[in-house]
């Protein structure tokens, strides 16, 4: 599996056989079903795939704050080491979540109290997990302000007095400011317009070099991948189809899953003439019925008979290149 691949780099963290279900009154919803993965240090991991794939409820497992019905039934999330499922809630918040790990979320106005300054929402947070004085809570906010290319005067301000590039700037720097070593970012440009998303973009890749951060960035935009990603993994149906380097999946030999394919083809190239782009026939499977053996198999162009019937594991294809598909191992 991934998560067991041996790297020279350092791991910040390593997930495996993570399984988080929203256990409804039909049944269990698998929204992460199995999944083993690891973060290496100063890496930015891409996580792409359709609407319900799983990416974001992925982030929220490695938080550890699923929404209810939501429960993680199995598996370790490991940061630094050690694995924090079977910490209490009091623990996770007190040891792990903003300390270790943080999270930007998509939509930053959802994030921010309209209520409130946003000097009064970053000293909030902050002083609730720092003992330090006033004077200390604001040197530190100034600071990290500065980061992200804001002044101190946005303190005064509530969050609808702000552009929508600024708010998202106050939620990454509210996400910084305990000094967690992974942060992972769900879609944090999407509402943006593309002068504001590639400030964005740029911001994070210069965060990720003085702070000597690792991210795990979700995102529908294979481009946005393309550009702040060292390695990307590809979900389908809450499991994972396949995890390469950007070399591996948009390189000469290009991804090896048909789902990965397929969703290439779907992406608009601006150096290359495609007289039509290719789509996914079909919906993504039902995760509370999901169908036997390959998720994708009701959808893809080249399956086979086993693909019906058994489930394929990830595997290693090549160095750093895992795949879950029969046909892979037969080519």
């Amino acid at each position: 599996m991934a998560a067991e691949k041996t790297t020279q780099n350092k791991r910040v963290l390593e997930v495996k056989n993570l399984k988080l279900h929203y256990l409804t009154s039909q049944g269990a919803v698998k929204a992460v079903d199995d999944i083993s993965f690891c973060l290496n240090k100063g890496e930015t991991l891409g996580i792409v795939g359709e609407s319900g794939c799983g990416k974001t409820t992925t982030a929220v497992a490695l938080m550890m704050m699923p929404s209810p019905p939501g429960k993680i039934v199995g598996g370790q999330i490991l940061i630094e080491g050690k694995d924090i499922v079977p910490l209490t809630e009091t623990q996770i918040r007190k040891q792990i979540r903003w300390e270790k790990i943080s999270m930007v979320f998509q939509g930053a106005m959802n994030c921010l109290t309209p209520v409130y300054t946003i000097g009064k929402q970053m000293m909030e947070t902050l002083r609730e997990h720092r003992e330090m004085s006033k004077e200390e809570a604001i040197a530190r906010i100034e600071k990290y302000l500065a980061y992200v290319g804001l002044s101190k005067e946005v303190l005064k301000r509530y969050p609808h007095e702000l552009s929508g590039g600024m708010k998202q700037r106050i939620v990454i720097a509210m996400a910084l400011f305990l000094e967690p070593k992974i942060v992972l970012c769900d879609e944090p440009t999407t509402a943006l317009d593309v002068v504001v998303q590639a400030q964005i973009i740029n911001l994070l890749k210069d965060l990720k070099q003085q702070l000597d951060l690792s991210f795990i960035f979700i995102t529908h935009d294979l481009a946005t991948e393309a550009e702040v990603s060292d390695r990307l993994m590809v979900m389908y149906g809450g499991k994972i189809a396949e995890i390469g380097t950007n070399e591996q999946l948009y390189g000469k030999q290009g991804p090896m899953h048909p789902y990965t394919q397929r969703l290439l083809k779907a992406t608009p190239l601006l150096h290359e003439k495609v007289e039509e782009l290719a789509f996914i026939p079909g919906r993504p499977p039902d995760l509370l019925k999901p169908p036997a053996g390959c998720k994708f198999h009701d959808r893809c162009n080249v399956v086979m008979d086993r693909c019906k019937v058994d489930e394929p594991d990830l595997q290693e294809v090549e160095p750093d290149h895992f795949v879950a598909c029969w046909r892979c191992r037969e080519s």
